[in-house]
């Protein structure tokens, strides 16, 4: 064998060198761009072309291959294809690649995949915050290791999640997709994410996104300019990614839309190299956000045109343009200007080849048309496991769980609506804003799941109102699809029908218990009240919701409101006047099973908040580890949260006792922070705890915030149980960003605080670090330990 890049038993390092010795530039630039296209069985594949992408479908798409390809963008997701004629689509044009291009380098697909494999016939998971709302990063990774192995055998390896975001304003769009308003606990699920995405030979990239900050917007506002200093952007933003990097080994970084302090993040060399590769020792591939490299010129204004917008972020560290080349192939123009080197060129193109040959894509360019895993049992099971231990009660004033023989009215537009159950990211949803559609026959809705609990005889439905009365796009999208003096007046999308208002409370009159489900629909780029594009200004509920919701209550019958939605929402003062208040976010395909099932108490509650629900919009930006000066002086009226961060109640009462610290001096350097406490069912039923501890530096050198979460746990118990919960935090874990700008640990007195929620605190101590001001190393100790020790009975 002459080509030594082809002996799969040679070190990775010399078959990369091997093969960028014999490219030629133009076979160089071809692996440093995507092509979104429309794959075909036949091979009749075109361009996607719309107005996102802007592509040209009468080009052809053959003479764009002759050179080779980087990625080829979602050969799943851009349609709604039959998974087996996707992947003998995608072997058409790997085999194109391998044997009709000179040097045969495959090609590396990836897809969309933060709530399931964006794909027909993938499984509809429930969203991130449903995921981050379990407060069980070991679910979170069976849930990556089932994505994982359906992108696998569809012929993807690489998967466009999980979203590091932390949330910080409700109003944001996005919000949905991120974990919750915690670095830690964002840092944790997305860290057992990655583990299960990836593997252990992480055969499959995960992608962490937005990097970093983008959640932290103007006004909550999609691609809005962010507002950080290094220090707070360290701390909150980046601590995630950091621990995805180096404990998750994750292979992908993207880049988000924004910019920080003026700098946009595709042209950061700060961001994507020094602190990215040579602080961190990130080794994988730093792929562009969609027209993320465009964008600097046409939106940012910091590069003259495309050439030069590819110059500045591949210097800065970028590998892959995506989702095609509006860019990439202008460097040679941008080498011939001496706005980029060869050098620079070179050491993307390694990057790419490496991790090709790393992901064996070489020696198995094909998926196994026999092979195809979608939506099977055990998914379908997680899905709804998932779905259910999010489920978070709000408020409970003894109705739930339901009477064995409570007649229920299902009332509200998300009650029957299976779009109702997915986030912003699932196939269906994704379609909207095309001529196509998706199958959503299996997706569980809560009157389904309801009536499949009880009995059709026991629930009659009324819709009440609708949130639109169709789906549909066509508002400007982007700032550069108006001027910026244009008076813009955004055209009202929501239902103004209140003819089945009336419906509504008869059913409610007629029975015992009124279920009412409101919320959100989920659309990308104003399809929906929520998601990607979907910012809003107020946390009312969307449309006629609010109105229903008052007629229903108002007929005296007890109400049970379900709230299934990408954001958290206040109901207009009726909080207190409800009965119980369920908050199910985005529930997935099985969502509706799971409601049924918390309701009917056939299993216990035992979601958790992740995100505060803000009093109002006016207190937004809140999050509960905000500063103390943060509330005002005197404190604003609209500050605070009715519902923080951390709470959930269950069916049943827990007690926190006997706290016990292991030592009350802990050396700064290698020490812990151990301390542990016994919770106790002193209720009839069994349930799930959910302890938390936070910690506040008392005094340090720079503010901090009032509360931070630093270790979690689930104890299931039954009635009269007891178990012994032990936290182990390193002292590392007690960082923060210096006045040098790098991380901290301080000598002196740190408050604990346990509790069932941020704000309901149940046990406090206090703890000295003792030693001088250390400054952590590079592989500094990030996560804390617990134990669950079940107690014997007295």
């Amino acid at each position: 064998m002459t080509d030594r890049y082809k002996n799969a038993a040679l070190p990775i390092e010399e078959r990369v060198e091997d093969l960028l010795a014999r490219m030629t530039l133009d076979e160089k630039i071809a692996q440093l761009h995507a092509l979104w296209l429309v794959l075909d069985p036949e091979g009749r594949h075109r361009m996607r072309s719309d107005r996102f992408t802007g592509g040209d479908p009468d080009l052809d798409v053959f003479d764009r291959l002759r050179h080779g390809l980087g990625q080829v963008t979602r050969p799943f997701g851009t349609r709604a294809i039959a998974p087996i004629d996707g992947v003998r689509a995608l072997n058409h044009l790997q085999k194109h690649l391998v044997e009709q291009t000179r040097l045969g380098i495959p090609a590396l697909a990836h897809e969309e995949c933060l709530s399931g494999t964006m794909a027909r016939g993938g499984t509809l998971f429930p969203s991130s915050l449903s995921f981050g709302a379990t407060w069980n990063p070991e679910l979170v990774r069976e849930v990556g290791a089932a994505i994982g192995a359906e992108l696998r055998s569809i012929g993807c390896r690489q998967g466009l999640a999980p979203v590091l975001d932390v949330a910080r304003d409700a109003r944001w769009g996005r919000t949905e997709e991120t974990f919750g308003e915690d670095p830690y606990l964002t840092g944790v699920m997305a860290l057992e994410y990655v583990r299960g995405l990836q593997g252990p030979k992480r055969d499959l990239l995960a992608t962490l996104k937005h990097y970093a900050g983008h959640s932290f917007s103007e006004g909550g506002r999609n691609h809005a300019p962010v507002h950080l200093g290094w220090r707070e952007l360290n701390d909150d933003f980046l601590l995630p990614f950091e621990m995805a990097v180096k404990l998750g080994n994750a292979g992908s970084v993207m880049p988000a839309y924004h910019d920080i302090d003026n700098e946009p993040l595709h042209a950061s060399h700060h961001l994507l190299t020094e602190v990215l590769r040579e602080q961190w020792g990130f080794d994988g591939l730093i792929v562009a956000d969609y027209i993320g490299i465009t964008l600097l010129h046409s939106h940012h204004g910091v590069a003259a045109d495309p050439a030069e917008a590819a110059a500045l972020a591949f210097r800065a560290g970028l590998d892959v343009e995506l989702p095609g080349d509006d860019c990439a192939p202008q460097l040679k123009t941008a080498l011939e200007r001496g706005q980029i080197d060869m050098e620079t060129i070179n050491a993307a193109v390694r990057r790419n080849l490496r991790e090709k040959f790393r992901l064996g894509l070489f020696e198995q360019p094909y998926a196994d048309e026999g092979k195809i895993v979608m939506q099977g049992a055990s998914a379908v099971a997680l899905s709804r496991e998932v779905a259910t231990q999010s489920i978070t009660l709000l408020d409970n004033d003894g109705i739930l769980p339901l009477a064995p023989q409570a007649r229920l009215a299902v009332i509200g537009p998300t009650a029957d609506d299976p779009m109702a159950l997915l986030g912003d990211y699932a196939f269906p949803v994704h379609l909207i804003n095309t001529d196509q559609s998706d199958d959503v026959a299996h997706v569980v809705t809560p009157l389904a799941g309801l009536r499949a609990a009880l009995g059709a005889d026991r629930v009659t439905y009324a819709r009440g109102c609708n949130i639109f009365d169709s789906r549909s796009s066509g508002n400007p999208v982007f700032p550069g699809d108006v001027e910026d003096n244009t008076n813009l007046e955004v055209s009202e999308r929501f239902s103004t029908r209140r003819d089945m208002i009336g419906e509504a409370v008869g059913a409610a009159c007629a029975a015992d218990v009124a279920v009412v489900c409101v919320g959100d629909l989920s659309g990308i780029f104003l399809t929906g009240t929520v998601g990607e594009g979907s910012d809003v200004d107020t946390l009312e509920l969307p449309g006629l919701q609010q109105e229903l919701l008052e007629a229903v209550v108002a007929t005296g019958t007890p109400v049970v409101v379900v709230l299934s939605s990408g954001r958290p929402y206040n109901l207009g003062g009726l909080e207190d006047e409800i009965a119980a208040q369920v908050m199910s976010f985005f529930g997935g395909e099985q969502g509706g099973h799971a409601l049924a099932d918390v309701l009917t108490g056939q299993a216990e509650p035992s979601g958790r908040l992740t995100l505060s629900v803000p009093r109002s919009a006016g207190a937004a930006p809140y999050f509960y580890n905000h500063k103390f000066k943060s509330s005002g002086t005197p404190v604003a009226r609209h500050f605070g949260s009715r519902y923080p961060f951390g709470h959930g109640l269950s069916y049943t009462d827990f007690a926190y006792e006997d706290l016990a610290l292991d030592a009350t001096q802990v050396d700064i350097e290698t020490g812990e922070v151990a301390l542990s406490f016994t919770i106790r069912n002193t209720g009839p039923r069994p349930g799930v705890a959910v302890p938390q501890l936070y910690v506040r530096d008392l005094q340090a050198s720079l503010v901090r915030p009032v509360k931070e979460l630093k270790a979690f746990a689930r104890a299931s118990l039954d009635p009269g149980a007891a178990a012994r919960v032990t936290f182990r935090v390193p002292t590392d874990m007690l960082n923060f960003t210096g006045p040098e700008g790098v991380r901290i640990v301080e000598p002196g007195e740190v408050a604990l605080m346990v509790g069932t929620s941020s704000a309901d605190i149940r046990l406090e101590t206090r703890v000295t670090l003792t030693g001088e001001t250390r400054k952590l190393p590079r592989d500094w100790r990030m996560l804390s330990e617990n134990t669950v020790a079940e107690l014997a009975s007295a």
